[in-house]
């Protein structure tokens, strides 16, 4: 590890909190830092009276304001301690102490690139997705602050709820002017198609996030809240993960309060609340995405798998007389609960935004007919307008007879003039924001715009104020986060999320997601190039830490014993079984599954042709022109080289660097690079279902092979002309995808549990292997490249086969000895027999799972050619008629018909089971 020398040596006998002191930058004027637990005492002071008339100048009835902004001229002093909290956390940092904290940090980065932890970016010019950033120290917060916390967005929750409750309902709030009817039925997010509906279960919000800051005086201010379908959940849950392991005595003697238990509340009492448990059914939650272009894509994967929740799309879903319906393999399967990660205004086309595609047609209307539960309920964005926080303590002292708990920051809606001419003179001091969404106007810190600017923004809050929003500007506090040689402060805003565990019951998430600012910031952004943290909530000391597990008797009570009325004294208890459930394979995640085994296989049978040629075009047998023309038209028919390179027969050499090119081509070829995008493509939409290893296996295929690519793709990279178009780097590129493939192979063979999911992945893979060999093997025919001494071995090769052909056969080169491996077998995994074997199998299998479906699907192995009537003497025995130049007329007749069989094949399973149309329905025109 890289540090200042004298720097450690000075503090080497000192404890580690004396260490960190010395090693800690201070933070800036007129910041609270969290790490010594408190802000310049002189610069408050010397700030305090410059400000106090600023401050009553710009004091509304009911508005609650920050502290006076310090000023920054003055030095700050330095703290003679840490903080409590802070103190006890580097005391425990382990053994190696600080040496070892660059080394976690290492750890933290792989275990995060490892995890294929994202946040999509939009518009980036590195690419979409980029690996989460989380720093290594997490922001600690003390029993104080934590309970301060929980009470306040408690509260806040409640209130809120009963706001959306008056809303979409008597709406009294409305009629006693304690709510503007510009920031409710102006809103975009105010949907009037739900008016009057009251939801399944009675709750309109599950689950609700505030964004906190803490000011110079130490006090949290609310200062935005989300309720339509608030982040954070998924990252949340990762970083407190991957930092619990990075410093467990720490976390342990902090007594950290657990997070499982809150995740298990609100699926609970979302299931508690669907309209199944009315029905006494079973609820069948589902949780709705975008896709996997969405910028939080990760966190629905990795919430969908730890809450144990279906992860569907908008198409996985269909209404039918009012009911939500989940399209499966086995048929349409009813859905009681949607946890939805997605805006509102794209849930139903029908009703809402007509150009989208993500959302269910009728949707609403089954939500009107309380048949369906959704959280959040629709239409709960106007309460995310920045305007609400202003109106917010004058509502709490109206529906709960309380004030605020947790102060809002002071918060001024530009529509009422009253308010604008207040804080006009001292815009200065605040922060533009916009009241509605479709704005599109950026937050905007006056204290960095010029006199000019600053007029020409006045200007628009006069003439449009109803679309600006003003907010007092906090100074953010600033925690500790590790630099490498330093602990550096960085300004942090807090989100803090509450669920619903039951009707009007809240329980707050202890912890939270910390947004961690750049070195020059001001504002925590994660879509800016933030960072983020975890955050600790101790226990208070009296009560020990939560494990996240509800308390389990001794017998759980699924299994108690019953004792049924006229049971005999003493008599054996009888213990209820559980029915257990094996959840459901959408369509589109069989879809997926099917075409990430197809485009696994070819991406192996790429791999391997493309060896082959490089190996054969300079190897011993390059003169021979009955390989060279099988491999050009294997090469040409699997995409490997475009069709207008001249064949190897007429220049080996171009047609070599033409093969080398295409190798990393997405555009042109569907060659290897092509491919591997295309696993990982179809890996993403399935997710959840994937584990980290397997889905870093995925990754790392990609990533490895495209940069070693790089050392070989071309003029357009001159540093690296002696690698041009070199066959040795390409061989050692094709060697090292290999492996990888082997290890996605043994993943999907032996680490996914046999569901019909998996059955159709396999197909995918054995369809594409019987159309690849059959068709290679007919080629091989056609050139005569079976006659060959060359072309027999580099056939035995493409199918794997050699040792086992080899040790059966010895040296023979006989056509019927080939045959017999390739074609009959069915002990060798890379022969025709076994492929249409096994494929007969899945397929019956996937038949007997569709009994007593909707839409059974008929058995389709009569598609397939039956290998137990194949014969060696009828594949060896010219067909009656044929030309004697045809000996084998009757195997090429069998092998055209498995390469149409694949076909075919594709086509009914892509009608049966994806898009659940049978062969005789039809769109009439008129």
């Amino acid at each position: 590890m890289e540090h200042n020398d004298s720097l450690f040596a000075a503090a080497a006998l000192e404890a580690p909190d004396d260490l960190a002191r010395a090693l800690a930058l201070p933070a800036a004027a007129g910041h609270f830092d969290e790490l010594h637990g408190r802000t310049l005492d002189k610069a408050l002071a010397a700030s305090g009276q410059s400000q106090s008339q600023t401050q009553q100048s710009l004091q509304l009835a009911g508005a609650a304001l920050p502290p006076p902004i310090p000023d920054a001229s003055v030095p700050a002093p330095a703290f003679a301690g840490l903080a409590p909290e802070w103190t006890r956390f580097f005391n425990f940092l382990g053994g190696d102490g600080f040496d070892d904290l660059n080394h976690r940090t290492a750890n933290l980065q792989r275990q995060i690139r490892d995890n294929g932890v994202t946040y999509n970016v939009y518009a980036d010019a590195n690419g979409p997705q980029r690996p989460w950033s989380l720093d290594l120290f997490p922001l600690i917060l003390s029993t104080q602050d934590w309970a301060q916390i929980a009470t306040g967005v408690r509260q806040r929750a409640r209130l809120l709820e009963h706001i959306m409750a008056d809303v979409y309902g008597p709406q009294q709030l409305l009629a006693l002017g304690l709510l503007p009817a510009a920031l409710v039925q102006g809103h975009p997010g105010y949907l009037r198609a739900m008016h009057g509906v009251l939801p399944a279960g009675g709750t309109f919000l599950h689950i609700t996030a505030f964004d906190l800051a803490r000011g110079p005086d130490g006090r949290w201010w609310v200062v935005s809240q989300r309720t339509q379908a608030p982040s954070g959940l998924g990252y949340l849950l990762e970083n407190r993960l991957a930092i619990s392991r990075l410093f467990p005595e720490a976390f342990r003697e902090l007594k950290v309060q657990r997070l499982a238990a809150s995740y298990k509340a609100l699926v609970d009492g979302m299931k508690a609340a669907s309209p199944a448990q009315a029905c006494g059914e079973e609820s069948r939650i589902v949780l709705l995405t975008p896709g996997p272009y969405n910028e939080t894509y990760f966190e629905h994967a990795y919430l969908a798998r730890y809450l144990g929740l279906t992860l569907v799309e908008g198409s996985d879903l269909l209404v039918r007389d009012d009911k939500l319906y989940l399209k499966t393999l086995q048929g349409l399967e009813p859905v009681h609960g949607l946890l939805k990660r997605l805006d509102d205004e794209f849930l139903d086309p029908l009703e809402l935004r007509s150009d989208s595609t993500l959302g269910v047609p009728g949707l609403l209307q089954a939500i009107r007919a309380g048949n369906v539960l959704v959280a959040n309920a629709p239409g709960s964005a106007f309460l995310e307008s920045s305007a609400l926080l202003g109106f917010l303590p004058a509502l709490s002292r109206h529906l709960l007879d309380q004030p605020l708990a947790l102060p809002s920051l002071a918060t001024w809606w530009c529509g009422e003039q009253a308010a604008l001419q207040s804080v006009l003179p001292r815009l200065k001091d605040c922060v533009i924001k916009g009241t509605y969404p479709e704005s599109g106007i950026e937050s905007v810190i006056a204290q960095t715009l010029s006199r000019r600017e600053l007029d020409e923004w006045a200007g628009r809050l006069v003439r449009r104020g109803e679309d600006y929003t003003v907010q007092a500007y906090l100074p953010l506090s600033q925690t500790p986060t590790w630099q490498g040689q330093r602990i550096a402060p960085r300004s942090t805003m807090l989100r803090v999320f509450a669920v619903s565990d039951g009707a009007g019951s809240w329980q707050v998430l202890p912890g939270g997601l910390a947004r961690l600012a750049g070195p020059n910031d001001k504002i925590a952004s994660m879509q800016q190039g933030g960072s983020s943290a975890d955050v600790w909530a101790p226990a208070e000391a009296s009560a020990p830490a939560s494990t996240g597990r509800t308390a389990s008797p001794a017998v759980s009570s699924d299994f108690a014993p019953l004792s049924p009325s006229g049971a005999e004294p003493g008599a054996a208890p009888r213990v209820m079984a559980r029915t257990l459930h094996k959840p459901p394979v959408t369509s589109r995640a069989a879809e997926n599954l099917f075409w990430l085994g197809r485009y696994t296989e070819r991406t192996e049978n790429a791999i391997r042709m493309a060896q082959l040629t490089l190996q054969s075009l300079n190897g011993e047998d390059q003169s021979s022109r009955p390989l060279l023309a099988w491999l050009s038209e294997l090469a040409v028919k699997n995409g490997l080289v475009l069709d207008s390179v001249p064949p190897a027969t007429q220049s080996r050499r171009v047609f070599e660097r033409s093969l080398i090119a295409s190798l990393a081509d997405t555009e042109n070829a569907a060659s290897v690079g092509y491919s591997l995008r295309a696993i990982k493509g179809a890996a993403s939409a399935v997710r959840e279902r994937l584990s980290q290893e397997q889905w870093h296996v995925i990754m790392r295929a990609e990533t490895d092979f495209f940069r070693r690519c790089e050392a070989f793709s071309g003029p357009e990279h001159p540093a690296s002309q002696a690698l041009e178009y070199s066959s040795v780097e390409a061989l050692a590129a094709l060697e090292s995808a290999s492996g990888f493939l082997a290890a996605m192979t043994g993943a999907q063979t032996d680490r996914m549990s046999r569901d019909d999911g998996w059955r159709l992945l396999s197909t995918g893979r054995h369809i594409e292997r019987l159309n690849t060999l059959a068709s290679a093997l007919i080629l091989g025919f056609e050139t005569g490249a079976v006659y060959d001494e060359g072309g027999f071995g580099a056939m035995l090769s493409l199918f794997d086969s050699t040792i086992t052909f080899h040790a059966q056969y010895q040296q023979q080169r006989n056509v019927p000895a080939l045959l017999d491996l390739l074609v009959l077998d069915r002990d060798n995994p890379r022969s025709l027999g076994w492929v249409t074997q096994t494929l007969r199998g899945r397929l019956a299998r996937l038949a007997e799972n569709t009994v007593g479906a909707p839409q059974p699907v008929p058995d389709l192995t009569p598609t397939l050619p039956d290998p137990g009537s194949w014969l060696l003497d009828d594949l060896c025995t010219p067909a009656p008629g044929a030309p004697d130049e045809e000996p084998y007329a009757r195997l090429l007749a069998q092998l055209e018909q498995c390469c149409n069989a694949a076909f075919e094949l594709s086509d009914t399973l892509s009608r049966r089971y994806f898009s659940h149309v049978a062969p005789d329905e039809h769109s009439l025109g008129a």
